[in-house]
Protein backbone atom coordinates (compact mmCIF):
# COMPACT_ATOMS: atom_id res chain seq x y z
CA UNK A 1 0.00 0.00 0.00
CA UNK A 2 2.85 2.47 1.21
CA UNK A 3 6.43 2.50 -0.41
CA UNK A 4 8.82 4.92 2.11
CA UNK A 5 11.52 4.66 -0.77
CA UNK A 6 9.82 4.92 -3.68
CA UNK A 7 11.29 8.08 -5.91
CA UNK A 8 9.59 10.90 -6.81
CA UNK A 9 10.64 14.16 -8.57
CA UNK A 10 12.60 16.35 -7.57
CA UNK A 11 10.83 19.05 -5.20
CA UNK A 12 10.39 22.94 -5.93
CA UNK A 13 10.97 25.02 -2.72
CA UNK A 14 9.37 28.15 -2.62
CA UNK A 15 10.30 30.87 -0.16
CA UNK A 16 8.80 34.45 0.40
CA UNK A 17 5.38 35.72 1.10
CA UNK A 18 3.19 32.73 1.75
CA UNK A 19 -0.28 32.31 2.88
CA UNK A 20 -1.59 34.58 5.63
CA UNK A 21 -0.45 37.57 3.80
CA UNK A 22 -3.02 40.09 4.32
CA UNK A 23 -3.95 41.87 1.13
CA UNK A 24 -6.70 44.53 -0.29
CA UNK A 25 -9.27 41.49 0.76
CA UNK A 26 -11.33 41.98 3.67
CA UNK A 27 -10.69 41.21 7.09
CA UNK A 28 -12.03 37.54 8.03
CA UNK A 29 -14.36 37.89 10.45
CA UNK A 30 -13.06 37.04 14.02
CA UNK A 31 -9.45 38.23 13.31
CA UNK A 32 -8.93 41.19 14.69
CA UNK A 33 -5.15 42.02 14.82
CA UNK A 34 -2.81 42.72 12.11
CA UNK A 35 0.88 42.73 12.43
CA UNK A 36 2.85 39.32 14.06
CA UNK A 37 1.61 36.85 16.01
CA UNK A 38 4.02 36.52 19.54
CA UNK A 39 3.57 32.62 18.64
CA UNK A 40 6.08 31.18 21.20
CA UNK A 41 5.40 27.70 19.78
CA UNK A 42 3.51 25.76 17.29
CA UNK A 43 1.77 22.61 18.20
CA UNK A 44 -1.21 21.40 17.32
CA UNK A 45 -3.25 22.69 14.45
CA UNK A 46 -6.73 22.52 13.00
CA UNK A 47 -8.84 24.35 10.37
CA UNK A 48 -11.96 26.64 11.20
CA UNK A 49 -14.11 29.00 9.23
CA UNK A 50 -12.84 29.38 5.38
CA UNK A 51 -9.23 31.01 5.85
CA UNK A 52 -8.30 30.89 9.52
CA UNK A 53 -5.66 27.98 11.12
CA UNK A 54 -5.73 27.44 14.65
CA UNK A 55 -2.44 27.28 16.59
CA UNK A 56 -1.64 25.78 19.92
CA UNK A 57 0.66 27.51 21.51
CA UNK A 58 1.55 25.89 24.75
CA UNK A 59 4.82 27.12 25.60
CA UNK A 60 3.07 30.49 25.53
CA UNK A 61 -0.14 29.58 26.77
CA UNK A 62 -2.28 30.41 24.09
CA UNK A 63 -4.24 29.82 21.51
CA UNK A 64 -3.69 31.91 18.01
CA UNK A 65 -6.27 31.97 14.76
CA UNK A 66 -4.27 32.97 12.00
CA UNK A 67 -5.59 34.27 8.68
CA UNK A 68 -4.55 31.75 5.56
CA UNK A 69 -5.26 31.91 1.88
CA UNK A 70 -8.34 29.48 1.13
CA UNK A 71 -6.35 28.13 -2.12
CA UNK A 72 -7.91 26.89 -4.80
CA UNK A 73 -10.34 24.38 -4.99
CA UNK A 74 -9.72 21.24 -5.49
CA UNK A 75 -12.47 19.04 -7.19
CA UNK A 76 -10.87 16.19 -5.89
CA UNK A 77 -7.71 16.00 -3.45
CA UNK A 78 -4.35 15.27 -5.66
CA UNK A 79 -2.08 12.11 -4.39
CA UNK A 80 0.87 13.29 -2.23
CA UNK A 81 4.53 11.50 -2.36
CA UNK A 82 6.94 13.93 -0.86
CA UNK A 83 9.90 12.45 0.73
CA UNK A 84 12.53 14.05 2.87
CA UNK A 85 10.40 16.84 3.75
CA UNK A 86 12.47 17.69 7.21
CA UNK A 87 15.18 17.44 5.37
CA UNK A 88 13.98 20.53 2.58
CA UNK A 89 12.33 21.92 5.53
CA UNK A 90 16.01 22.54 7.36
CA UNK A 91 17.21 23.40 4.22
CA UNK A 92 14.84 26.32 3.94
CA UNK A 93 15.50 27.25 7.24
CA UNK A 94 19.31 27.02 7.34
CA UNK A 95 19.76 24.56 9.60
CA UNK A 96 20.05 20.84 9.86
CA UNK A 97 17.27 17.53 9.81
CA UNK A 98 17.42 16.99 13.44
CA UNK A 99 17.36 20.75 14.45
CA UNK A 100 13.64 20.33 12.87
CA UNK A 101 10.78 18.83 14.70
CA UNK A 102 7.34 18.43 12.95
CA UNK A 103 4.82 18.87 15.73
CA UNK A 104 1.50 18.66 14.20
CA UNK A 105 -0.13 18.53 10.16
CA UNK A 106 -3.64 19.47 8.99
CA UNK A 107 -5.00 19.55 5.56
CA UNK A 108 -6.82 22.49 4.32
CA UNK A 109 -10.52 21.67 3.35
CA UNK A 110 -11.17 22.41 -0.15
CA UNK A 111 -7.95 22.66 -1.52
CA UNK A 112 -6.12 19.87 -0.28
CA UNK A 113 -2.72 21.61 0.96
CA UNK A 114 -1.07 20.31 3.94
CA UNK A 115 0.08 22.90 6.82
CA UNK A 116 3.18 21.91 9.11
CA UNK A 117 3.74 22.95 12.82
CA UNK A 118 7.38 23.05 13.20
CA UNK A 119 10.01 23.69 16.11
CA UNK A 120 13.46 25.11 14.70
CA UNK A 121 15.83 24.19 17.25
CA UNK A 122 14.79 22.77 20.41
CA UNK A 123 13.87 23.05 24.24
CA UNK A 124 11.69 26.30 24.95
CA UNK A 125 13.32 28.83 22.99
CA UNK A 126 12.48 27.27 19.43
CA UNK A 127 11.48 28.92 16.67
CA UNK A 128 7.43 28.36 16.10
CA UNK A 129 7.19 27.88 12.17
CA UNK A 130 4.18 27.43 9.51
CA UNK A 131 5.07 25.42 6.77
CA UNK A 132 2.65 24.32 3.33
CA UNK A 133 3.79 21.59 1.39
CA UNK A 134 1.09 21.35 -1.73
CA UNK A 135 0.53 17.52 -3.18
CA UNK A 136 3.13 19.13 -6.05
CA UNK A 137 6.02 18.82 -3.25
CA UNK A 138 6.02 22.63 -3.13
CA UNK A 139 7.05 23.81 -0.03
CA UNK A 140 6.47 26.88 1.31
CA UNK A 141 7.07 29.45 4.78
CA UNK A 142 4.11 31.03 6.42
CA UNK A 143 5.55 34.79 5.96
CA UNK A 144 4.02 35.58 9.74
CA UNK A 145 5.36 39.27 9.67
CA UNK A 146 1.96 40.93 9.17
CA UNK A 147 -0.91 38.90 8.73
CA UNK A 148 -4.89 38.67 10.42
CA UNK A 149 -5.19 37.10 13.40
CA UNK A 150 -6.26 36.69 17.29
CA UNK A 151 -4.91 35.36 20.44
CA UNK A 152 -6.88 34.53 23.29
CA UNK A 153 -4.25 33.46 26.74
CA UNK A 154 -4.83 30.70 29.02
CA UNK A 155 -4.38 31.33 32.49
CA UNK A 156 -5.15 28.18 34.86
CA UNK A 157 -1.95 26.03 33.11
CA UNK A 158 1.67 24.62 34.31
CA UNK A 159 3.88 27.10 34.64
CA UNK A 160 6.77 27.97 32.29
CA UNK A 161 9.40 26.94 34.84
CA UNK A 162 7.72 23.92 36.40
CA UNK A 163 8.92 20.96 36.19
CA UNK A 164 7.79 17.37 37.34
CA UNK A 165 8.93 14.31 39.38
CA UNK A 166 10.54 13.04 36.44
CA UNK A 167 12.36 16.61 34.95
CA UNK A 168 9.97 16.89 32.24
CA UNK A 169 7.48 20.58 31.65
CA UNK A 170 4.22 19.78 31.95
CA UNK A 171 3.75 22.96 30.51
CA UNK A 172 4.27 21.62 27.05
CA UNK A 173 1.19 19.46 27.62
CA UNK A 174 -1.29 22.97 28.28
CA UNK A 175 -2.18 21.77 24.92
CA UNK A 176 -2.17 18.30 23.13
CA UNK A 177 -4.51 18.33 20.37
CA UNK A 178 -7.36 20.71 19.48
CA UNK A 179 -10.35 20.46 16.63
CA UNK A 180 -12.89 23.16 15.30
CA UNK A 181 -16.99 21.72 16.10
CA UNK A 182 -19.70 24.33 15.05
CA UNK A 183 -18.24 27.85 16.38
CA UNK A 184 -16.03 26.41 19.28
CA UNK A 185 -11.96 25.68 19.83
CA UNK A 186 -12.32 22.64 21.72
CA UNK A 187 -9.01 21.60 23.15
CA UNK A 188 -7.05 19.29 25.62
CA UNK A 189 -4.21 19.31 27.64
CA UNK A 190 -3.02 20.14 31.10
CA UNK A 191 -3.97 22.31 33.66
CA UNK A 192 -2.20 23.65 37.13
CA UNK A 193 -4.77 22.45 39.07
CA UNK A 194 -4.98 18.71 41.31
CA UNK A 195 -7.76 17.53 38.90
CA UNK A 196 -4.99 18.52 35.93
CA UNK A 197 -7.23 16.90 32.73
CA UNK A 198 -8.51 19.37 30.73
CA UNK A 199 -10.96 19.97 27.92
CA UNK A 200 -11.68 23.63 26.92
CA UNK A 201 -14.36 24.77 24.93
CA UNK A 202 -13.08 28.41 23.66
CA UNK A 203 -16.09 30.10 21.01
CA UNK A 204 -14.56 31.80 18.05
CA UNK A 205 -14.56 34.86 17.46
CA UNK A 206 -12.68 34.85 20.72
CA UNK A 207 -14.00 36.46 23.51
CA UNK A 208 -13.13 34.53 26.87
CA UNK A 209 -10.72 31.78 27.51
CA UNK A 210 -12.80 28.40 28.78
CA UNK A 211 -11.41 27.33 32.36
CA UNK A 212 -12.18 24.26 31.13
CA UNK A 213 -13.77 20.50 31.84
CA UNK A 214 -11.97 18.17 34.25
CA UNK A 215 -11.73 14.96 33.01
CA UNK A 216 -11.53 11.74 34.89
CA UNK A 217 -11.18 8.26 33.91
CA UNK A 218 -11.02 4.69 34.64
CA UNK A 219 -7.72 3.14 33.09
CA UNK A 220 -8.37 -0.30 32.99
CA UNK A 221 -4.76 -1.49 32.40
CA UNK A 222 -3.59 0.45 35.86
CA UNK A 223 -6.63 -0.58 37.45
CA UNK A 224 -7.46 3.34 38.86
CA UNK A 225 -9.43 6.07 37.48
CA UNK A 226 -6.52 8.86 36.52
CA UNK A 227 -7.65 12.79 36.68
CA UNK A 228 -3.94 13.84 35.48
CA UNK A 229 -3.40 12.34 32.54
CA UNK A 230 -4.12 14.42 29.64
CA UNK A 231 -5.73 13.41 26.17
CA UNK A 232 -2.83 12.14 23.89
CA UNK A 233 -5.44 12.88 20.62
CA UNK A 234 -9.06 13.39 19.86
CA UNK A 235 -11.60 13.22 17.30
CA UNK A 236 -15.30 14.51 16.75
CA UNK A 237 -17.79 11.33 16.88
CA UNK A 238 -21.67 10.58 16.76
CA UNK A 239 -23.02 8.45 19.27
CA UNK A 240 -26.56 7.99 20.00
CA UNK A 241 -27.07 11.16 17.65
CA UNK A 242 -25.69 13.48 20.15
CA UNK A 243 -22.02 14.77 19.72
CA UNK A 244 -18.82 13.61 21.19
CA UNK A 245 -15.45 13.25 21.19
CA UNK A 246 -13.72 10.13 20.95
CA UNK A 247 -9.91 10.23 22.95
CA UNK A 248 -7.09 8.37 23.11
CA UNK A 249 -4.67 8.20 26.30
CA UNK A 250 -1.45 7.14 27.01
CA UNK A 251 -1.14 3.30 27.54
CA UNK A 252 -4.34 3.48 26.02
CA UNK A 253 -7.64 4.11 26.95
CA UNK A 254 -9.96 4.80 24.12
CA UNK A 255 -13.09 7.36 25.80
CA UNK A 256 -16.06 8.76 24.84
CA UNK A 257 -16.65 12.31 25.88
CA UNK A 258 -19.98 14.24 25.54
CA UNK A 259 -19.65 17.99 24.25
CA UNK A 260 -22.99 18.88 25.69
CA UNK A 261 -21.74 17.82 29.49
CA UNK A 262 -18.53 20.08 28.61
CA UNK A 263 -18.90 23.22 31.51
CA UNK A 264 -16.33 25.61 32.89
CA UNK A 265 -15.37 24.59 36.26
CA UNK A 266 -17.39 21.15 35.62
CA UNK A 267 -16.04 18.13 36.33
CA UNK A 268 -16.82 15.14 33.99
CA UNK A 269 -16.02 11.00 33.95
CA UNK A 270 -15.72 10.11 30.44
CA UNK A 271 -17.01 6.38 29.31
CA UNK A 272 -14.00 4.10 28.63
CA UNK A 273 -14.83 2.01 25.87
CA UNK A 274 -12.09 0.40 24.96
CA UNK A 275 -8.01 -0.76 26.28
CA UNK A 276 -6.14 -0.52 23.14
CA UNK A 277 -2.59 -2.40 24.73
CA UNK A 278 -0.19 -0.73 27.19
CA UNK A 279 3.13 0.58 27.07
CA UNK A 280 1.81 2.65 24.35
CA UNK A 281 1.46 6.63 23.37
CA UNK A 282 -1.26 7.17 20.87
CA UNK A 283 -0.42 10.14 18.15
CA UNK A 284 -3.03 11.08 16.12
CA UNK A 285 -6.54 10.18 15.08
CA UNK A 286 -9.29 10.35 12.39
CA UNK A 287 -12.84 8.75 11.85
CA UNK A 288 -14.19 8.44 9.05
CA UNK A 289 -16.66 6.55 6.68
CA UNK A 290 -16.57 3.53 4.53
CA UNK A 291 -18.92 0.91 2.87
CA UNK A 292 -21.47 2.53 5.00
CA UNK A 293 -19.69 1.70 8.21
CA UNK A 294 -17.92 4.32 10.76
CA UNK A 295 -14.31 4.06 11.81
CA UNK A 296 -11.23 5.01 13.86
CA UNK A 297 -7.71 5.39 12.46
CA UNK A 298 -5.02 5.88 15.58
CA UNK A 299 -1.55 6.13 14.77
CA UNK A 300 0.88 5.07 17.46
CA UNK A 301 4.19 5.54 18.83
CA UNK A 302 4.53 1.55 19.92
CA UNK A 303 1.40 -0.28 18.40
CA UNK A 304 1.28 0.22 14.35
CA UNK A 305 -1.45 1.90 12.96
CA UNK A 306 -5.14 0.68 14.63
CA UNK A 307 -8.17 1.05 12.16
CA UNK A 308 -10.65 0.52 14.86
CA UNK A 309 -14.70 -0.34 14.20
CA UNK A 310 -17.24 1.50 15.86
CA UNK A 311 -20.19 -0.73 15.00
CA UNK A 312 -20.52 -1.73 18.22
CA UNK A 313 -19.98 1.71 20.19
CA UNK A 314 -23.38 2.69 21.33
CA UNK A 315 -23.84 -0.66 23.02
CA UNK A 316 -20.25 -0.45 24.46
CA UNK A 317 -20.58 -0.89 28.01
CA UNK A 318 -18.45 1.09 29.62
CA UNK A 319 -14.88 -0.33 31.21
CA UNK A 320 -14.68 0.19 35.34
CA UNK A 321 -12.43 -2.91 36.11
CA UNK A 322 -8.85 -3.81 35.88
CA UNK A 323 -7.87 -6.04 32.54
CA UNK A 324 -4.69 -7.24 31.22
CA UNK A 325 -4.19 -7.03 27.64
CA UNK A 326 -7.02 -5.44 25.19
CA UNK A 327 -10.73 -4.83 26.06
CA UNK A 328 -13.79 -2.90 24.43
CA UNK A 329 -13.90 -2.07 21.07
CA UNK A 330 -11.34 -4.05 18.85
CA UNK A 331 -9.10 -3.09 16.08
CA UNK A 332 -6.93 -4.53 13.66
CA UNK A 333 -3.43 -3.03 12.49
CA UNK A 334 -2.89 -1.86 9.75
CA UNK A 335 0.35 -3.51 8.72
CA UNK A 336 1.18 -2.07 5.54
CA UNK A 337 1.61 1.16 7.48
CA UNK A 338 4.65 1.95 10.01
CA UNK A 339 6.71 4.77 11.16
CA UNK A 340 3.19 7.29 11.20
CA UNK A 341 3.59 10.19 13.48
CA UNK A 342 0.98 12.31 12.34
CA UNK A 343 -2.42 12.07 9.88
CA UNK A 344 -5.54 13.83 8.59
CA UNK A 345 -8.17 12.91 5.98
CA UNK A 346 -7.68 14.08 2.56
CA UNK A 347 -11.31 14.61 1.15
CA UNK A 348 -13.90 11.44 1.89
CA UNK A 349 -11.35 8.86 0.40
CA UNK A 350 -8.12 9.24 1.28
CA UNK A 351 -5.25 10.26 4.57
CA UNK A 352 -2.21 12.47 4.32
CA UNK A 353 0.58 10.73 6.60
CA UNK A 354 3.69 11.70 7.44
CA UNK A 355 5.93 8.77 7.99
CA UNK A 356 9.29 8.50 9.81
CA UNK A 357 11.01 6.13 7.51
CA UNK A 358 14.06 3.25 8.46
CA UNK A 359 16.42 5.56 7.35
CA UNK A 360 14.61 8.46 9.85
CA UNK A 361 13.20 10.27 6.98
CA UNK A 362 10.40 12.07 7.11
CA UNK A 363 8.10 11.53 4.10
CA UNK A 364 4.47 13.24 3.07
CA UNK A 365 2.33 10.43 1.72
CA UNK A 366 -0.80 9.75 0.91
CA UNK A 367 -2.59 6.68 0.86
CA UNK A 368 -6.83 5.60 0.60
CA UNK A 369 -8.47 4.91 3.51
CA UNK A 370 -7.97 1.31 4.53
Amino acid sequence: MLSLRKAFASVALIIGLSAGMVGAAEKTAGLDQTGKPDLKSAGALAFGPEGVLFVGDAQGAALFAIGVEPGAKATSPSEFHVEGINTKLASVLGTKPNEILINDLAVQPGSGIAYLSVSRGTGPNADAIIAKVTPAGELSIVDLSKVQFAKIALTNVPGADVVDRRGNSPRKESITDLHYIDGRVFMAGLSNEEFASKLRAITFPFASADLGTSIEIYHGAHGNFETRAPVRTFTPFTVNGEPHLLAAYTCTPLVTIPLSQLKAGAKLRGTTVAELGNQNRPLDIISYEKDGQNYLLLANNNRGVMKIGTQNLEKQTGITSPIKGTAGLGYDTVKDLKGVEHLDKLGTTSALLLVRGDDKNLSLQSIPLP
